[in-house]
């Protein structure tokens, strides 16, 4: 019976399957050579499917990538207030990807991304446990108030697990800190910080378990190897 080509085209790390069936509604898919206007269509791995006029392969193996996040940008495929997504600083061929966890809108750095739709979906599970080090500079006199994240914070009904801090530079401008966290809630370190009296300034995102930033320049993307991707699968 072959798989439902919403699905398929999910596997394949083109969209969710949500968006694969709005892709299909407005004419953009083709099995061998016929638009289809139906996500009830079954296709297998000798049916030829394109998107845009662009040839969509099955999914084989699995590839990830490192992406330096610009500022101001939003991590999502589209945004409804029109601010600039991830995909519009992405080359074209790299735009199908998905990517693992967020950074915000202001946050920078190292956001992975993949082909594999189950694989990001494992790797942001809160029981993955996987650790996420930042580099944050943060507003305040009174550092003190960091001990509050160390040993864990509860913030209008929310717990934060402690997170690992560590002061790297101090002076008029404000304070440099290293920020290892492993539970990944939306917004936390901004939240946890400005609650702790030490609000965020900046920040960016230098490592996602032992995948790290290095110096990628801002908007650009590279591959991982195989060895390393192996490791990560190996590690869920």
């Amino acid at each position: 019976m072959g798989t439902r080509i919403s699905k398929f085209l999910s596997d394949a790390g083109v969209a969710s399957r949500r968006t694969a069936e709005q892709m299909i509604a407005h004419g953009a898919v083709s099995v061998n050579n016929a638009v289809i206007n139906s996500p009830v269509v079954f296709v297998d791995e000798n049916d030829i499917v394109m998107v845009n006029g662009e040839r969509v392969l099955p999914r084989n193996e699995t590839r990830i990538f490192v992406f330096h996040k610009p500022i101001n940008t939003m991590t999502t495929t589209s945004d409804p207030q029109g601010r600039k997504t991830i995909y519009d600083c992405l080359p074209l061929k790299y735009r199908h990807l998905k990517y693992i966890g967020r950074l915000d809108y202001r946050t920078t750095g190292l956001l992975l991304m993949t082909n594999d739709g189950e694989l990001a979906r494992k790797l942001t599970l809160p029981d993955a446990n996987i650790p996420r080090v930042y580099i944050a500079n943060v507003g305040g006199d009174n550092l003190s108030g960091l001990d509050k994240a160390r040993t864990g914070i509860t913030i209008d009904g929310t717990k934060y697990k402690p997170m690992q801090i560590d002061v790297i530079s101090k002076n008029s401008a404000g304070t440099q800190i290293r920020v290892e966290i492993s539970e990944g809630k939306k917004n936390e370190i901004r939240i946890v910080m400005r609650a702790c009296g030490c609000p965020v300034r900046k920040l960016h995102r230098v490592q996602f378990g032992n995948i790290k930033l290095g110096n990628l320049p801002v908007g650009k993307i590279k591959e991982l190897n195989q060895k390393t991707i192996d490791a990560i699968k190996k590690s869920l």
